[in-house]
């Protein structure tokens, strides 16, 4: 009974961070929501901009390179490991989760039957609109994710990946990427 109600409260504690979270991802000035965000245990590199509107769940499992973007509505599950690396740039409403039931178990809705794997994400990036990543998928550098893709399987150093479920659909010329996103959109 008592690991019952510890569980119980645990849970309530963690729904409570994420609204408090949830709520910081509305206020329109970049430096507050990235100080709250830093305040709650996500480590986030210099010069690194989170969007408002942006979601995070179990904040301390998430890292964030520098000089990265998260846009607009996006989703990060920290339920797992989440690693981005430098000059990555999460278009709006990306969704990266590491999290999922298990549909073969016998009790699917059970938080232990939960399936619960890292995702890697390297430098130069760029994962567009509306993209979804899975749990377990590691994106090698300077890789490309299309917009609305959905990726299931880990993609390598420069290629370009697209479609339901993603497969490789060209390749980066540049392999020597240098660039800088650019400065936070203060009220954004």
């Amino acid at each position: 009974m008592t690991k019952k109600i510890y569980r119980r409260l645990n849970f309530i504690l963690l729904e409570f961070e994420n609204y408090i979270l949830k709520l910081a991802g509305f206020i329109p000035f970049h430096h507050i929501r990235r100080f709250i965000y830093r305040m709650f245990g996500m480590k986030i590199g210099k010069g690194s901009t989170l969007h408002m509107g942006a979601v995070f769940y179990k904040i301390k499992n998430i890292e964030i390179g520098k000089d990265t973007i998260v846009g607009e509505n996006a989703v990060l599950d920290g339920r797992e490991k989440i690693l981005i690396g430098d000059h990555v740039d999460i278009a709006s409403e990306v969704m990266i989760y590491n999290s999922q039931h298990d549909i073969n178990s016998n009790d699917f809705a059970k938080v232990e039957e939960v399936i619960k794997e890292p995702v890697e994400v390297g430098d130069y990036v760029f994962i567009g609109p509306r993209a979804i990543i899975l749990p377990g998928i590691k994106i090698g550098k300077g890789a490309v994710v299309a917009a609305g893709a959905v990726v299931t399987k880990d993609v390598p150093d420069f290629k370009i990946v697209g479609g339901v479920p993603a497969k490789e659909i060209g390749e980066r010329e540049n392999k020597e990427p240098k660039y800088k996103l650019g400065r936070a959109a203060w009220f954004r």
